[in-house]
């Protein structure tokens, strides 16, 4: 049994290594709080990492008249774009449109046009669909991001790989980024303003002494205990928020989550050009079609309910063949299984606000403080990742209630690390990159600022050859760049490096990662032994 260590007193003590937990520890460790984070996994190895990838306003989400959320979202886009141009860039979403949409039956929107105008039956009109996109445009304020506008799908490159009864669709402006980087860019951030960022550190324990609380933690790399002391808990634990409550700090709350699976399937490019479609089905759902890392696209999501967050989420057969027959109404060429080359999955830990479906279920944020226990608690319900900061910023004014904050508000417009440069500036860094070291190819160059950005200038060094950066693992991952995930980015294994820090695991076989999982445990191994 190893004896327990005791640390210094905290002010904030936040359970949860996703977007909403480094967040927070961002926001608050850059107000001037003390921070502790524990994450028992990896950074964003949960329902932070298998996203849509999208920031963006939610369209549909007009139909259910949530138009603060909606608004929120669309003038958050820009805010995260200008911090983050190499994890973020603008996209054009192309909305092929057909007599045959219909809208889910239980949205307020379709209660209302199928009482106002029952001819309609369910169907989703021109008009309604072109004002949804007016409201789309204007409630957000745009400034960086082009509006809507009407596109003619015959003889046109979003056309070609469409089925030729559509002939026209909208085009409107919404937001990529590359999720689970967001969440380790935040925490490093943290941890450059003071924050303490543990990950593989489970909480076993969260009781309050007095007006403290007492928590204990075990990591699960070395089994050390240790004894934290926090002024306020902060429960970011997503699909885990319910069993903190319940099982880690005792107390009775009245809310609830609500677990919903997502899921989506990745198969080889299916189209030539960069823009991606918004489908509609003729059950009221929306899925995406989405350029994905260079040479393969992206389709998701669905909603279904997940009853168990200790069960893995995964891609049920169901699911892929629900996602397959929903885009084979749209492209020429049809999917099959054989097409998918990967699956991903999360759990969206939804505030439970007793909706019918979960499709219906609110995607808005609920942020509640019990102090019932004496020591104040934080829980954190719901959210999505497009209000990741504002949700910080709500939060930080909720614990600000408790402890004393040393400064408002300051995390818009500032960059996260390696984003501090212009939003347009990508392909320039690319080409200096190109510049400074000749041997990158135009691929590897671009695909370091997309993940590094100015950063990636540190990354490589002096390296005058591909040799330079030592072991070459495929795929132009180098041993350069692992040690930099390591020694910067809490990387420990294989898993971490290629399907979270990177999405290299679509281009790297059984075995390299094998290779990699190998060479990084007698790296981090080493490490106790040089320091000694």
């Amino acid at each position: 049994m190893t004896h327990p260590t005791e640390s210094r007193t905290t002010d904030l003590f936040v359970i949860g290594g996703g977007i909403n937990g480094c967040g927070i520890a961002r926001d608050a460790a850059g107000r001037g709080l003390s921070v502790t984070l524990a994450e028992m996994h990896d950074l964003a190895s949960a329902t932070s990492s298998a996203s849509t990838k999208l920031f963006h306003g939610g369209l549909r989400y007009l139909e259910y008249f949530e138009f603060r959320l909606v608004r929120e979202a669309l003038i958050e886009r820009e805010v995260l774009l200008r911090a983050m141009p190499h994890i973020s860039w603008p996209m054009r979403f192309v909305l092929p449109y057909h007599k045959d949409m219909r809208f889910e039956s239980d949205t307020p929107t379709s209660k209302l046009l199928s009482l106002v105008m029952p001819w309609m039956k369910g169907r989703r009109p021109a008009w309604l669909i072109r004002l949804g996109l007016f409201l789309y445009d204007h409630l957000g304020g745009r400034k960086l991001l082009p509006g809507t506008s009407t596109v003619d799908l015959i003889g046109t490159p979003e056309g070609a790989p469409l089925q030729e009864r559509f002939a026209k669709a909208y085009e409107y402006s919404d937001c990529w980024v590359e999720d689970s980087r967001l969440v380790v860019l935040n925490a490093r951030d943290a941890e450059a303003r003071g924050a303490r960022i543990m990950t593989r550190t489970k909480v076993v324990s969260a009781t309050p002494e007095g007006n403290l609380w007492r928590i204990e933690t075990r990591n699960s790399e070395n089994d050390t205990v240790e004894i934290h002391h926090a002024r306020m808990l902060v429960n970011a634990g997503g699909p885990w928020v319910g069993d903190i409550i319940q099982t880690k700090v005792h107390l009775r709350s009245n809310e609830g989550v609500r677990l919903v699976r997502g899921s989506h399937i990745v198969t080889r490019r299916l189209y030539d050009h960069d823009k991606c479609y918004f489908f509609q089905g003729t059950d009221g759902r929306i899925i995406f079609a989405i350029p994905y890392e260079t040479d393969f696209t992206l389709i998701g999501t669905t909603d279904a309910e997940h009853d168990d967050p200790s069960r893995a989420p995964v891609c049920t057969p169901e699911e892929q063949d629900y996602l397959l027959t929903f885009a084979n109404q749209y492209f020429k060429r049809q999917l099959t299984r054989g097409d998918v080359v990967w699956t991903y999955s999360g759990v969206r830990p939804l505030y439970d606000d007793g909706a019918s479906s979960a499709t219906a279920a609110t995607r808005d944020y609920t942020l509640k403080v019990d102090t019932s226990a004496g020591a104040p608690l934080l829980n954190i319900f719901g959210g999505k990742i497009t209000t990741y900061r504002r949700l910080a910023e709500s939060a930080l004014d909720k614990i600000g209630t408790q402890l004393s904050l040393k400064q408002g508000k300051w995390t818009a417009g500032v960059p996260l690390p390696g984003g501090d440069f212009p939003v347009d500036g990508v392909k320039a860094l690319a080409r200096e990159l190109c510049d400074r070291h000749p041997f990158l190819t135009e691929f590897w160059a671009l695909r370091l600022v997309r993940a590094y950005g100015t950063e990636a200038t540190k990354l490589l060094g002096n390296a005058r050859t591909a040799e330079d950066l030592g072991r070459d693992f495929g795929a132009t991952l180098t041993a350069a760049e692992v040690n930099w995930l390591m020694d910067y980015e809490y990387a420990r294994t294989a898993e971490d490096v290629v399907w979270r820090r990177t999405k290299l695991g679509l281009r790297l076989s059984a075995e390299q990662i094998r290779d990699l999982d190998e060479w990084m445990a007698a790296r981090h191994h080493a490490e106790p032994a040089a320091a000694e």
